[in-house]
């Protein structure tokens, strides 16, 4: 037995003197049927049906002699009007990683059964260059592709260059390379004549991938420093600026005191960057203020007094103005204060500046300080370190490699 959807424009039964009355604009019905061949005259093929079940929720009348014409496989936009929306259909993906991402990667895969892990083999020559394997090359031919990278260092990017590189050639359907930290990001500007800003560098050598049989590669990143740093990539590639806020406003919505939150931006460049996502919550905005030779944080607009305040920015490095602001914060009456960024660096470890507020003491530490798991080195260095807690981007991620 087969089920099936037909219009009901029109509808017969050979065997049947009983039809369907028209509705007065194109509507679909599912009924089941068990199907045989029949051999006619003059070498011609038929179908006897026998109608096992019918579907008739709108209680249309029934006149005899009108035709019925079964689509045994009815094209989408028919299937899509029956069921009262559009069918989309699910764009199944290889995910490769490197070692680095390998966790998240698998994170990843377990929000899809579309989503299939692949391995590539990493090895180094005697001399330290790369010596990189991509098993059953072959078998990614016509499918859709992704690489999920991390460029936590110079050292390790011209690998993950070098497969990048290599996967659009190998015949594949499209290509999508998932960098949700772009690390050169910071440097995206000139102060002084000789400066070299060096995230135009590496985004003309991303604008390079080679084009797969489907266009141009699509890059993922997630909460780029600079959005004006999208005029750095050429033409031969399409950039997609996602963001991990939403991952945020989720986790304050279950927050306990989650009607007492305020967002307070450390600089004028955070508020422009995420104010209009967080724009239904009270909003403080902290500035560096230069007294004699030192720069110091001032509260520029805002009122902390009582509130949980969430400072929010797009990475730490240090940490130094992330503290400056707790403290300034504090020192104004807020009763928590936790902090948010998409990308925790801390290089030389730098997180263990960051302590717990134990119960209640905002000037002593964080009540949250949660980031995600865009960088994965850190990622193993901060979990199950309070404060710290971990957004995982994979869900994210899932969804944008449907796109």
């Amino acid at each position: 037995m087969a089920a099936t959807r037909a219009p009901l424009s029109s509808y017969q039964n050979p065997s049947s003197t009983s039809t369907l009355k028209s509705p007065p604009k194109p509507s679909y019905v599912a009924f089941e049927i068990k199907a045989s061949t029949l051999r006619k005259k003059k070498k011609q093929n038929g179908i006897r049906c026998e109608i096992k079940s019918f579907e008739n929720p709108h209680n249309w009348t029934i006149e005899p002699d009108t035709p019925i014409h079964v689509f045994h496989n009815p094209p989408e936009a028919q299937v899509a009007m029956a069921s009262g929306s559009a069918v989309k259909k699910v764009k199944k993906v290889c995910l490769f990683y490197c070692a680095e991402t390998k966790s998240l990667a698998q994170k990843v895969a377990a929000q899809s059964d579309a989503i299939e892990l692949r391995s590539i083999t990493w090895r180094k020559f005697d001399d330290g260059f790369p010596n990189i394997f991509i098993p059953n090359a072959h078998g990614i031919r016509g499918h859709h592709v992704a690489f999920l990278a991390s460029f936590s260092s110079p050292s390790v990017i011209f690998e993950q260059l070098s497969v990048i590189y290599a996967l659009p050639k190998l015949f594949i359907s499209s290509f999508t390379l998932v960098l949700p930290f772009f690390p050169t990001g910071t440097s995206e500007r000139m102060e002084d004549e000789g400066d070299v800003a060096t995230a135009f560098t590496l985004a003309r050598a991303l604008s390079n991938i080679p084009i797969s049989m489907g266009g141009p590669t699509s890059l993922v990143i997630y909460d780029i420093h600079a959005l004006q740093e999208r005029f750095y990539f050429g033409d031969n590639i399409l950039p997609c600026f996602e963001s991990g806020i939403p991952l945020l406003k989720s986790r304050l919505q279950q927050l306990p005191d989650s009607d007492n939150i305020s967002i307070a931006f450390p600089d004028d460049g955070a508020w422009k960057r995420f104010h209009k996502q967080l724009q239904h919550f009270p909003t403080i905005v902290c500035a560096k203020v230069r007294e004699g030779d030192q720069r110091i944080v001032r509260i520029k607009e805002g009122d902390a007094r009582g509130r949980h305040v969430v400072i929010v920015d797009d990475l730490v490095q240090s940490g130094g103005t992330l503290i400056e602001c707790q403290k300034v914060l504090a020192a104004h009456g807020a009763a928590k204060i936790s902090a948010y960024v998409t990308h925790g660096i801390f290089p030389n470890r730098s997180w263990e500046r960051f302590q717990r507020d134990n119960g209640g003491k905002p000037e002593h530490g964080l009540t949250y300080f949660w980031i995600t798991d865009s960088c994965p080195l850190t990622v193993k260095d901060v979990m199950h370190n309070p404060p710290f807690e971990i957004l995982s981007l994979a869900g994210s991620i899932a969804a944008t490699l449907q796109i």
